[in-house]
């Protein structure tokens, strides 16, 4: 296949990932004019459809879906292959794209991130915080950070926390003309502060276990949040009991803003995972944030 073939798909890629010629353009630094003609040229060339236009959005076709499955991976290869290289000299660069939740991303990557940074000034770390089950692969991400039983079997694992549990909370106040309750199932009768899970919409079940009986809640309130520190500024506010972190709740806790009820009810989860593919040639930089990041921690 001939050189100007490859630009040609590469091209195509761009249009179709960014699902816009305008952006497309801008990211490839050529005019949207010179795009468009180049995508029509390959259409001509392969006779085939690839991309359906309208006047808001561009989106592939059948044939298109198929050429970007097949393709694009192999685009992405070639640039970290490119990008290994790249880096091979003495001080580690580029950077390095985590999809995290709130939680991980607050209390494991960024101390790992202040530690890592400033030994290494040509490192950049973009963490993109996302409480859904994103998928790495196909929003071009280095890494994501889950729970360790959330992680796909065909992914590279690396333990980068210890286990933890949840804590449910709520004010002083709160109490004040209500009885803790005793068991999970009382919390039906309290005001609970939910939380809004991205990846369906739907609400956190409060999972709880003791003496090997498992009791799953959907409880109700007049609060829901997708974001944790507005729980915990609401728990605060006497608004209503709330399930965080434990290591978010102790503090307060101890300070004695925040009553814990329920303790002997909540159960260890297993702690958190940095993955990613298996296919991936980490490079020097991405090596480091691996090690930096990894659980038990090494002595500096």
């Amino acid at each position: 296949m001939a050189q100007t073939n490859y630009n040609d798909l590469l091209a195509f890629v761009a249009v179709a990932r960014e699902g816009s010629f305008t952006k497309a353009a801008a990211r490839l630094g050529v005019s949207q004019s010179a795009l468009s003609q180049t995508i029509r040229a390959l259409e001509a060339r392969l006779d085939l459809r690839l991309l359906v236009r309208t006047t808001r959005s561009v989106s592939p076709t059948e044939d298109g879906e198929h050429l970007l499955r097949t393709v694009a991976p192999r685009f992405d290869e070639i640039e970290s292959e490119l990008a290994m290289l790249s880096e091979r000299r003495s001080k580690p660069a580029g950077t390095i794209r985590i999809s995290a939740g709130e939680h991980s991303a607050l209390t494991v990557l960024q101390p790992a991130i202040a530690r890592l940074l400033p030994q290494y000034p040509d490192i950049n770390v973009e963490v993109v915080v996302d409480n859904g089950m994103t998928d790495i692969v196909a929003n071009r991400f280095d890494a994501g950070v889950r729970l360790g039983e959330q992680v796909a079997k065909d992914m590279i694992a690396v333990p980068i926390s210890g286990d933890f549990r949840m804590a449910i909370v709520a004010a002083p106040s709160y109490f004040a003309s209500r009885p803790k309750p005793a068991t999970p199932q009382e919390l039906t009768l309290h005001n609970c502060i939910n939380m809004r899970l991205p990846t369906h919409g739907g609400l956190f079940v409060w999972e709880f276990a003791k003496d090997g009986k498992e009791i799953n809640v959907r409880v109700e309130g007049q609060l829901v949040y997708n974001n944790l520190a507005v729980r915990l500024q609401a728990a605060l506010g006497g608004l209503g009991l709330a399930c965080m972190p434990e290591d978010v709740a102790a503090p307060h806790v101890a300070a004695g803003t925040l009553l814990r009820v329920l303790e002997d009810w909540c159960p260890p989860y297993a702690g958190y995972k940095l993955y990613y593919p298996s296919r991936r040639h980490p490079t020097p930089a991405f090596t480091l944030m691996v090690e930096a990041l990894r659980y038990p921690a090494k002595p500096s």
